[in-house]
């Protein structure tokens, strides 16, 4: 790793084991081992909701400048996770922090990243940092809508 920045949005270095492994492929699995990343740092976030909030929303701009740093290259290239991270914590924001809160919010924010409905696919193709994190942070508040009316009618 080159820098700071590329040890940080590699998700502490766990993107770049699949990357290496398949070369060249956009699908590598490295956003899901991004995703698994985040999972522990939940329990880092305030469980006061203003701050959950603030938390959340200052990682999303953390996350766009750590993008726009890495030395990667490329929109988007498998190696920068730190997306995955922010749309997962975008998923869990607000919501209980049980394992089976956690584990829906993680499963439903992979298929919408995955799949990028609704839109999503649009803000992929935004050239720059923020194309690489925003569609990972719609694809985690969608996630969190989803949840959040489960919960409302539950």
């Amino acid at each position: 790793m080159k820098n700071i920045f590329d040890f940080l949005g590699s998700g502490f270095g766990v993107s770049l084991l699949p990357t290496a492994i398949l070369k060249n492929r956009k699908n590598t699995g490295a956003g899901f081992l991004g995703t698994v990343v985040a999972v522990p740092f939940v329990f880092l976030i305030p469980s006061l909701p203003a701050a959950q909030i603030v938390t959340t929303v200052a990682f999303i701009f953390f996350a766009v400048w750590v993008a726009g740093k890495t030395t990667f290259g490329g929109h988007d290239n498998p190696k920068i996770v730190i997306d995955e991270m922010a749309g997962y914590f975008c998923a869990v924001c607000l919501l209980p922090r049980t394992w089976p809160v956690m584990l829906s919010a993680f499963i439903l924010f992979r298929i919408f990243d995955t799949l990028k409905p609704f839109g999503i696919k649009k803000l992929d193709n935004i050239k720059n940092a923020w194309g690489v994190v925003l569609d990972d942070v719609a694809g985690g508040i969608l996630a969190n809508i989803i949840l959040q009316i489960y919960f409302l009618v539950k």
